[in-house]
Parts: structure tokens; sequence; C-alpha cells
């Protein structure tokens, strides 16, 4: 078994262009393939340490896939191979204007409970929320292709703000759900 996937990032795992766009079915049937190519049982009449090298291939094959199937994730990967490193939620430099747009859809979140029929504010909200999640990701394709990274590190953050509200969202809503049905 040779150890060159080790030395390969993880576009290149599954022999796919490295790129912001990924074809998730064509992923997650190269992922089944690598699973059964490197799954430790079929090298276990070859001894420990074969079998160890093949959970090892095996842990990177996941770490990999989770990374290329999430927009995030994928986005952070991409990001990283420039050299360009995400600090998560130590790092509060943010464009001002998009804080406070999100401080106020977090109020409105809050209060939707309050409102006539939560359940149609919330699938507005949701809607508007999917609409500037697409938009922020096709302005990370671009800023990315453009080398433009610092600009594409700022829409990877903003990203991670919509998906956290779109979960809050749906939390709310299959709340509100459960209280009505």
């Amino acid at each position: 078994m040779s150890d060159d996937l080790f030395s390969q990032n993880y576009f290149e795992i599954f022999g796919i262009p490295v790129s912001y766009t990924v074809d998730l079915n064509q992923l997650s049937e190269t992922n089944r393939e690598l699973q059964k190519q490197f799954h430790p049982d079929r090298f276990a009449a070859e001894g420990d340490d074969t079998t160890r090298l093949a959970m090892q291939k095996t842990s990177l094959i996941n770490q990999a896939y989770d990374a290329l199937k999430d927009n995030i994730a994928r986005g952070q990967y991409l990001l990283k191979m420039k050299g360009i490193e995400m600090q998560g939620e130590t790092d509060t430099s943010m464009d001002h204007s998009f804080l406070m747009e999100q401080m106020e859809f977090r109020e409105a979140i809050a209060e939707v409970q309050s409102k006539n029929d939560p359940l149609d504010v919330l699938d507005s909200m949701a809607a508007d929320t999917k609409n500037k999640l697409q938009q922020l990701e096709d302005q990370f394709a671009n800023d990315y292709s453009n080398d433009n990274l610092q600009a594409a590190r700022d829409t990877v953050r903003k990203m991670q703000f919509l998906i956290k509200a779109q979960k809050e969202i749906s939390a709310i809503s299959e709340q509100l759900e459960d209280e009505l049905f």
C-alpha cells in the first residue's frame, strides 16, 4: 500500500480540480470508492503496520471528504492552501455594516414568536438568508479565482454568520411546529 496519499491535497485525493465549485455527487461516489479501496479490513491479513496505515488513510479520506462536502470548510481549506488561516471565533475583524445587519437580523429572529404568523415570517427569513448565502458563495468563488484572498476570507466569515442564522431559524421553526401540531 503506497503512502503517496499523505502527500496529496484534499482535491488530489478525490481526483477533482482545485475549485470552490465541487460536484457533490461525484465527491460522494469517489468517497465510497476510496473507502472500499482503503478499508482496514482489506489489509488485516497483512499485519498490524499495514492495517494501521490503512486506518490512517481512511481517516485522511474522511477528513478530506468532510472538508470538501461543506461549503464553508471547503472555502477555509482553499484559503489555507494559499496560506490564509482562519482564526475562527477569536477573529473579530468584520465589516461593520454587515455586523450591524446581522445584529438586527438576530433581533428579528428573537422577536419572531410575537408575530401574527411566525412560521411565514421564518420562511421568509430562511429564503432571504439562503439567497444571501448563495450570493456570498458566488462572491467567494469569484474572489478566490481572482486571488483576492483577503476578500475571500472576509466572505467566508460572512458565510459563517449566515449558516448560524439558518440553523437558528430552522431550530425556531421546528420548535414552533412542534408547539402547533
